[in-house]
């Protein structure tokens, strides 16, 4: 199986666009603005080079290349991009793929030669959309995976059950596909440093750090193991969510009603083309000038627009009074069996 993955796939769709940006450090946040709050999308390589990274709050971006060329967001070019890598992906002969996000998918395939089949996947690619891809091939979906950081940028690079620990057994266990800092720090505590270390270790012993299921599960990422088929099956989303970012903190109870109106029914526009009841709320309050607190609960299966509301406003309630407000966000989950949907077109009323 592969895993083909875009390199620096909004700043090259970006470049695409600009050809006289190629070889510039580009960043891509927000509206493009470094005075506005907003964070960096993606960055090109040659603004990496300089530390700027996914996430970063963009005026720090500025700070660190003032010689940067900044550009706003456009999903709407990303995904149309993005479509078209996944349309050519799927022509590929024998291909079953299963996309993972706007810029990687995994391609299943039966073939003798893969490194060959892999070269001819990034010629398709860069003949159609002309942008550029790296390939990771693997026996399981999690080697496929990490093979791919190898094989950055535009090359191909190959992980196996034989080659595995003799690439990966030294390096941090943060480098595993699925293992952030956080969990790192915990592996630490339990005297496992590498992903040599985690492979060796009983996953039992796992369990009373991370629990019956993750506990396992990690170990077998440090394995390497893991799932072997490429699953082709629509996505489905478990939820839609929003946040904004407000240019001003928001101070008065008042503002903070109205905002948290507004960003509900941005949410349900997104949610009712499901046609699929939300069963959960999730209400994110970050607070100036930097600590964030989430406020959640389940709900009784409803396409009610004014129940949804309600619950929101009552979760609203829980956000502490005169503390400045510099984002909220909301995310709906929505029930995900086929039953749910069925016979059912809500409309603004009845949602």
């Amino acid at each position: 199986m592969l895993h083909v993955d875009l390199d620096q796939f909004i700043a090259a769709v970006e470049v695409l666009r600009r050809p006289e940006l190629a070889g510039k450090p580009i960043i891509v946040g927000g509206r493009g603005d470094p005075t506005e709050r907003a964070v960096v999308s993606t960055a090109s390589y040659e603004a990496r080079a300089f530390g700027v990274g996914s996430g970063m709050p963009l005026r720090i971006a500025a700070r660190k290349v003032p010689d940067a060329v900044i550009l706003p967001v456009d999903q709407e070019a990303y995904l149309a991009a993005s479509e078209t890598v996944m349309a050519t992906l799927r022509a590929q002969p024998g291909a079953t793929v299963q996309v993972l996000g706007w810029d990687e998918a995994f391609v299943g395939i039966e073939t003798e030669n893969p490194e060959a089949y892999a070269r001819q996947v990034q010629a398709a690619v860069l003949e159609r959309t002309q942008l550029h891809c790296s390939v990771g091939i693997g026996d399981t979906l999690v080697r496929a995976k990490v093979a791919t950081s190898f094989g950055k940028p535009a090359g191909v690079f190959r992980l196996t059950s034989g080659n595995w620990l003799d690439v990966m057994g030294s390096r941090p266990t943060k480098d595993l596909w699925g293992v952030g800092t956080k969990v790192s720090g915990r592996l630490v505590k339990l005297g496992i440093s590498t992903v040599g270390e985690l492979a060796a270790s009983d996953p039992q012993d796992l369990v009373p750090e991370f629990g019956p299921k993750m506990g396992p599960w990690y170990a077998e990422l440090g394995r390497g193991d893991g799932a072997s088929v490429v699953d082709d099956t629509p996505w489905v989303a478990r939820g839609h969510s929003r946040e904004t970012t407000f240019q001003r903190d928001l101070t008065e109870p008042a503002q903070v009603d109205d905002a948290v109106r507004e960003l509900t029914a941005r949410v349900l526009e997104d949610v009712v083309a499901e046609g699929r009841p939300v069963v959960g709320l999730t209400l994110k309050v970050r607070y100036a000038p930097f600590s964030t607190k989430t406020h959640a609960r389940k709900i009784p299966e409803t396409f009610d627009w004014n129940e949804i509301l309600t619950q929101v406003l009552d979760l609203a309630a829980g956000i502490e009074a005169g503390r400045s407000i510099r984002l909220l966000g909301l995310r709906a989950e929505m029930a995900m069996s086929d039953d749910a949907r069925k016979g059912h077109t809500p409309t603004r009323s009845g949602w």
